[in-house]
């Protein structure tokens, strides 16, 4: 063996050695690095998901809110049920709350995806990402178009979810592992904020309140069962664990079923809420403008007052001129001896 390769062979000994000690001391490799895709779980994390009842092979769900700019990922637990295992800030996502619509509308997508093998991008331009599989069936009954709406890093954004490179290296990995645990996908839900009363109430006039509240039911359902609901579309509309298992038609009718009573429950008190929102901010506005009001009156009052002040403490009318005569001033009467003693 000569010293050419003796010296090569140690070169890239020390690049794996140098990579996989900043991987254990919780750095991540560098954009330039080839194998950035298959960077192991730091300790601390796989640590962190044992506490929690969880491993890196579990199934996960991400949730994304733009409002609030955080993902979530979820993962299943020992117990069956879903728990939020970290969030991460969203660095940019592309124009304002509401879907995306159509291509070069700078629109970052809303609605439920699902994110297999396939879409996952080991050799991204944007360190790593994934694609969010837009358009999806809701997407394309409506005729919306778009293409590579990605969650990648770089923290850049046109149209897609960006995120800081650290945090889409341990999603991205995150999501490797539950792949090779043998799930064949994962759930990803989009929404434009936490579905909350405030929220909600706040958006009551936006164009987009009837696609927000379709795919509301799907949020709640996870928030209820805290297990992904399964998803489909008709009548160009997202359904929710609908019965029979079957797929549906997008354009064709939805079959009939009787939601959960939990779910109806939820519905209705949120609902309730949300007019209970709206009574509070009403409130609040006819307040705020009764004390502008009471104040303007109160300035003009003062004003008059100040005035009135002026004019009696030698301010004059503009209207009323001094007379001059032209006359000599009259010499003051002597004063009477007794008032000088």
């Amino acid at each position: 063996m000569t010293a050419t390769v003796l010296r090569n062979i140690c070169s890239v000994l020390i690049l794996l050695w140098v990579a996989f000690g900043l991987v254990a001391c919780g750095g991540f490799l560098p954009k330039s690095a080839n194998n950035r895709h298959t960077q192991p779980l730091q300790a601390s994390v796989v640590t962190a998901l044992k506490a929690m009842g969880s491993s890196a092979g579990e199934a996960m769900v991400v949730r994304i809110f733009k409002k609030e700019k955080t993902l979530e990922v979820w993962k299943r637990t020992t117990a069956g049920q879903f728990r939020m295992f970290k969030s991460y800030e969203i660095c940019a996502f592309s124009g304002v709350l509401g879907p995306k619509v159509k291509e070069g509308d700078r629109q970052s997508p809303e609605g439920f995806y699902t994110i297999t093998p396939g879409l996952m991008n080991p050799k991204s331009n944007y360190y790593l990402s994934f694609n969010t599989g837009f358009p999806n069936k809701f997407d394309r009954a409506w005729g919306r178009t778009g293409s590579d709406l990605m969650v990648h890093g770089d923290c850049s954004s046109r149209g897609c979810y960006a995120m800081t490179d650290d945090g889409i290296a341990e999603i991205y990995a995150l999501a490797r592992e539950s792949f090779k645990g043998g799930n064949p996908s994962f759930q990803l839900q989009i929404f434009p904020f936490k579905m909350s009363a405030v929220n909600l109430a706040a958006e009551t006039t936006n164009q987009h309140l009837g696609f927000w509240k379709d795919i509301k039911e799907g949020y709640d359902l996870f928030e209820l069962n805290k297990t992904p609901p399964v998803w489909d579309v008709c009548e160009r509309q997202y359904v929710f664990n609908a019965p029979g298992g079957r797929i549906l038609d997008a354009m064709g009718p939805c079959p009939v079923f009787t939601p959960s009573p939990s779910l109806v429950a939820k519905q209705q008190a949120d609902e309730k809420a949300v007019v209970t929102q709206l009574a509070l901010v009403e409130q609040q506005a006819k307040d705020a403008a009764a004390i502008k009001a009471r104040g303007e009156a109160m300035t003009g009052a003062v004003s008059g007052l100040v005035g009135g002040i002026g004019n009696l403490f030698g301010g004059q009318p503009e209207t009323v001129k001094p007379i001059i005569s032209g006359k000599t001033a009259p010499v003051p009467y002597p004063r009477a001896r007794w008032l000088l003693l």
